[in-house]
């Protein structure tokens, strides 16, 4: 049980933290006594206290809108559609072409679906523009063999982890940087361009207008991934030249978690439906129920009728009340900063200490909020923390701020600058490194070089090398290396450990990955 529970707390917490407490702390790491988790008892009981009924302690969301934590709170409307939905049966077919109908008179769109989520959305939208409507294609995705078309344009600026639904269809991927490759790339087997919204995607050679513009001019759609932005009305994408634009229903609409839209030229979001659930083949496993379906489109009715400035006059009150009980902490610096942009649209108040002063750093606070009462999850900053405010209650501003002036206004001792003891060993040359997983394991490979403390060196994976990075302090060591989403792809790998000679061994976090074990041997060249 604690091997479960170290798990789940290293993901959240990250080696660094965890190592400061014993195993005996860990059922509490992650939200509940070892008695809880091991025995709940009576189990599920619906009402207030549901999530408590099986072990799991609720929390603050001052983080934002992400999936770990799970979202947005649904609107009393959402919940009161879901369930009046949930009464009834109805034709699948039939009800999401009637949702189509409503989301295209309340968005400006053509058209427009409910999927499993933006990502499900950006897959369908894939699917739509490789095979269209043709099920003889449909049924054979992700297989692109002879078909017309099985590429995807997405300029550099884009690339992002959430591109994976992207290049899930089986496209192949084709990465451009400026306007003559963008030209090249626009050839016969180009089925669409995808874009992540975003500050990156109006800057550049290929700003938006430019890259519409071109697509535009060779008949190819553009899918943009909108996911945590306002939804705008008449929206902003479509108006410059966008096909289709994907939005999370889970964030700022304040929909199901498990939902999001679709919504653009109504030929494709047609063809994007019928690669849909409740048909077959590859986007069965995208389903949205009725329910979801129906409370999706009155998170997107409720859109149109919420009174946006006075939520952001009741979110920027929130943050105040926070700043003005923070204020009366000596050592602790706010600023409140505005919302800005489209994209995850919601002020936010940084708070800055001196942490050798105060006696506590960044993640220990971190850990301190996120492990006691009340729990309270928040953003972390470059050199303390953020508070969000779009998803926070009524009440949760004062409890926010008691709590986070009482843990960083505790008594306690300054902290003296730490100094590495001097290596043990030299760590230069090459290394064979075992990991083990949960379930398997593999072998990569480390070159590294020591300059006093300081590891360099390359990080080689299954398939990809990376840079890594860290220090050697007596005998224990700590370095790590990323493979970033400038590829599609995002892994952070930190390893942990005692160096011993010519073997190295500890633990591996691996984010939201979860942790492995590891144990390199220094390669033996023989000659």
């Amino acid at each position: 049980m604690i091997d479960s529970f170290r798990n789940i707390a290293r993901r959240y917490f990250g080696q660094a933290l965890l190592s400061r407490v014993g195993a005996a702390s860990l059922p509490a790491l992650v939200g509940g006594s070892g008695a809880a988790f091991a025995q709940s008892g009576k189990g599920l009981t619906p009402g207030e206290n549901i999530y408590q009924s099986i072990g799991i302690r609720p929390l603050i969301n001052a983080r934002g809108t992400f999936t770990i934590v799970s979202g947005s709170l649904m609107l009393p409307e959402v919940r009161e559609a879901m369930s009046a939905a949930s009464r009834h049966y109805v034709h699948i077919d039939e009800m999401m072409n009637a949702i189509g109908v409503r989301l295209g008179e309340l968005t400006g769109a053509e058209f427009g679906m409910v999927t499993s989520g933006c990502s499900a959305a950006i897959a369908h939208a894939t699917a739509a523009c490789v095979a269209g409507g043709n099920p003889d294609l449909h049924i054979r995705i992700p297989n692109l063999t002879g078909f017309a078309k099985d590429e995807v344009i997405i300029p550099k600026h884009s690339r992002n982890v959430y591109d994976a639904a992207v290049r899930g269809v089986g496209v192949r991927v084709v990465e451009v940087s400026t306007v003559q490759e963008l030209e090249m790339a626009l050839g016969p087997r180009a089925a669409m361009i995808y874009i992540y919204a975003g500050p990156n995607a109006e800057t550049g050679p290929l700003a938006f207008e430019t890259l519409a513009r071109i697509a535009k001019q060779k008949n190819v759609p553009v899918m943009v991934d909108a996911a945590a932005e306002l939804l705008d009305v008449p929206n902003v994408h479509l108006q410059r030249g966008a096909t289709l634009v994907g939005y999370s229903g889970g964030k700022v609409l304040r929909g199901p978690q498990a939902a999001g839209i679709l919504i653009g030229r109504k030929d494709l979001i047609q063809a994007a439906w019928m690669h849909s659930a409740p048909h077959h083949g590859y986007g069965r496993s995208m389903k949205v129920g009725k329910e979801e379906a129906m409370g999706m489109l009155m998170a997107v009715e409720m859109w149109m009728k919420r009174d946006h400035k006075a939520e952001m006059k009741q979110f920027l009150s929130w943050l105040g009340n926070i700043d003005a009980r923070l204020k009366r902490v000596d050592g602790v610096t706010t600023n409140l900063r505005e919302a800005q942009g489209l994209s995850n649209h919601t002020p936010y108040l940084d708070i800055r200490w001196d942490a050798a002063k105060l006696g506590i750093s960044r993640d220990e606070l971190i850990k301190t909020l996120f492990t006691t009462e009340p729990r309270i999850t928040v953003a972390s900053g470059a050199n303390g923390i953020t508070i969000a405010a779009y998803m926070l209650s009524p009440g949760d501003d004062k409890i926010i701020g008691d709590r986070v002036a009482a843990v960083l206004g505790e008594k306690r001792p300054p902290r003296a600058t730490s100094v590495p003891q001097t290596p043990t060993t030299d760590l230069s040359g090459r290394w064979d490194v075992k990991l083990e997983f949960n379930s398997g394991s593999t072998v990569h490979i480390l070159h590294i070089k020591q300059d006093k403390t300081r590891l360099v060196g390359t990080h080689q994976g299954d398939f990809v090398a990376r840079d890594l990075g860290g220090v050697i302090d007596g005998n224990q060591v700590r370095f790590s290396s990323a493979y970033n989403e400038s590829h599609g792809d995002s892994l952070t790998y930190r390893f942990s450990g005692k160096a011993e000679g010519d073997t190295m061994s500890g633990e591996l976090d691996m984010g939201e990955y979860f942790t492995a074990k590891w144990t390199a041997t220094r390669h033996t060249y023989r000659g």
